[in-house]
């Protein structure tokens, strides 16, 4: 079944360069704010729009998202209201809307309810940090049926084995966490990222990308050399609680090299 992640993926790969993956957690500052600095990432070079679900227990999340996450909360944000960002991103751009949440939210609303209407609000799929393919039976029965996405994460530490695993239950990308430790923008990128999109596509993944540390346009020019696409989380939160919109607008577009920055 078509993948739209893959297809986005696909399309920067045949102009010559990595798809560039934004991320925002839902509901911060606000609503309809994230509707709008997602969008403006679209227009400033943004492939997929990666949308987090405020969590009460954010595992992976460094400081910067953690203190986002902990305000959306703290304003009220519900996890429905996921599906209304989504679907305001998806009227207005043809980026394609992935949503990262932990697995337990998806289970509180029930898994088919919830794959459901991601599908109804025009989503790609789900990147799920914390579940992993053996624990994921009727995700996989789910997505099928909505014809969902579904991101698994690898990581230095992961087994060829458990590589293995996860590119074959993974579609749309695989996602690579280039360090162990938290998100959180860096100076330099780990070392260990080109090696885990090596494995990864020994393993058999054709779209491998990688996320945690990446905050300025020589880091996207560098994982890209080697991967497939690049995530950017941490760095546009920060622009967002700075600047606002323009500003999320203005950094996709350095990070993306279109440079023109219009919010």
């Amino acid at each position: 079944m078509p993948s739209k992640s893959a297809a986005a993926i696909e399309r920067a790969r045949s102009e010559g360069r990595p798809a560039l993956i934004c991320y925002l957690p839902a509901g911060y500052p606000d609503v309809q704010t994230t509707i709008d600095a997602a969008v403006a990432m679209a227009e400033n070079g943004a492939d997929i729009i990666e949308v987090g679900i405020p969590y009460s227990d954010p595992v992976m999340d460094g400081s910067v998202i953690q203190a986002a996450t902990v305000q959306a909360l703290a304003d009220g944000f519900r996890v429905s209201q996921v599906f209304d960002v989504v679907r305001g991103i998806t009227d207005r751009c043809d980026a394609a809307v992935m949503v990262m949440t932990y697995w337990n939210p998806v289970l509180r609303m029930g898994v088919d309810e919830f794959g459901r209407r991601l599908a109804d609000a025009g989503g790609a799929g789900l990147i799920t940090p914390d579940l992993i393919p053996d624990e994921a039976a009727e995700w996989f029965e789910v997505s099928d049926r909505y014809g969902l996405d579904r991101v698994f994460l690898v990581a230095p530490s992961s087994t060829p084995e458990r590589m293995k695993a996860t590119v074959e239950a993974s579609r749309g990308f695989v996602y690579c966490v280039s360090i162990m430790g938290v998100t959180g923008a860096r100076t330099s990128v780990a070392n260990t990222a080109e090696a885990v999109v090596a494995a990864a596509h020994a393993a058999g993944a054709e779209r491998a990308c990688v996320g945690l540390g990446v905050s300025a346009a020589e880091h996207v020019a560098e994982i890209g050399a080697y991967a497939d696409g690049v995530i950017v989380g941490t760095a546009l939160v920060a622009a967002l609680r700075d600047g606002g919109v323009e500003a999320v607008g203005r950094l996709a577009a350095e990070l993306s090299g279109t440079k023109d920055g219009g919010a």
